[in-house]
């Protein structure tokens, strides 16, 4: 199974001397960007392959995986012969497809633009700036025995977000003029699991949330997977700090470890 990260959004403005690179290329502890982080905990399931969707400065997150296995290495460089030596040999299991998905596309064009590389019935779709521990493997059981076309996972709010209903048969309701609650109901934890149908729905201009979630729901085909863990989204400096701590405390609940699906 494919994870889609969506990572075209707007430039960050959160940390300190990295100005004008895209949000998932923020660091956090240890010189890692957002999206290794992302990627970790993904890969901790077995899940190691990925399509990034890039859109604002593709390039920075291109030439990451590009020499990412020189990141990861002790080198020695002869400069006169021109001339690398590797050393103490550190990489990941991961494949990964970068893609120019355009600089303004909605997140449902991006999600449309990489049909080709999806061979599977089903894949993941989840968004650059957030990181969580979500069990991928709990979701994926819910996801397949729910028989619906997409599952959401839900979490408790963590600020002034959507609050969505879900029915008794685990369905989810979006509303096309949502309305805002307090802390006491579910908001998306920005996870998403979906077949291959819903491309038949991404069409044009599409955003996922505003209509493709719309569409399914009321097609009754959204089935939801309640998160009661940990999850962040890293929009401000407070974010990237909260998290900064939690890894240098080696408590970072998104590394954690999980069965293979």
């Amino acid at each position: 199974m494919k994870v889609v990260i969506l990572a075209g959004g707007d430039q960050s403005t959160i940390s300190e001397g990295m100005e004008g690179i895209p949000k998932p290329m923020v660091e956090i502890g240890g010189g890692k960007p957002l999206l290794w982080h992302i990627m970790k905990h993904f890969s901790q399931y077995g899940l190691n392959e990925f399509i990034v969707c890039g859109g604002y400065k593709i390039d920075i997150i291109k030439q990451y995986f590009m020499d990412f296995y020189i990141y990861q290495s002790d080198i020695t460089v002869d400069l006169q012969n021109n001339v690398i030596e590797t050393h103490k040999k550190s990489t990941e299991n991961w494949n990964v497809t970068v893609v120019d998905t355009g600089l303004f596309s909605s997140t449902g064009q991006r999600v449309s633009m990489i049909r080709k590389y999806i061979e599977e019935d089903t894949f993941i779709v989840t968004y650059g700036d957030c990181i969580s521990d979500i069990d991928i493997l709990q979701m994926v059981k819910v996801h397949n025995a729910s028989k619906k076309m997409a599952t959401i996972a839900m979490a408790k709010p963590v600020g002034r977000n959507q609050l969505l209903q879900i029915d008794d048969d685990n369905s989810l309701h979006f509303e096309k003029n949502p309305q805002y609650y307090d802390e006491n109901g579910w908001i998306m934890a920005e996870c998403f699991i979906f077949n291959k149908k819903v491309f038949t729905f991404l069409q044009g201009n599409y955003d996922l949330e505003k209509q493709l979630f719309v569409a399914l729901s009321e097609r009754k085909e959204l089935a939801t997977y309640k998160h009661r863990g940990f999850w962040a989204i890293i929009e401000t400096k407070r974010n990237l700090i909260e998290a900064q701590n939690l890894w240098n405390a080696d408590m970072a609940p998104w590394i954690k470890g999980g069965e293979s699906i």
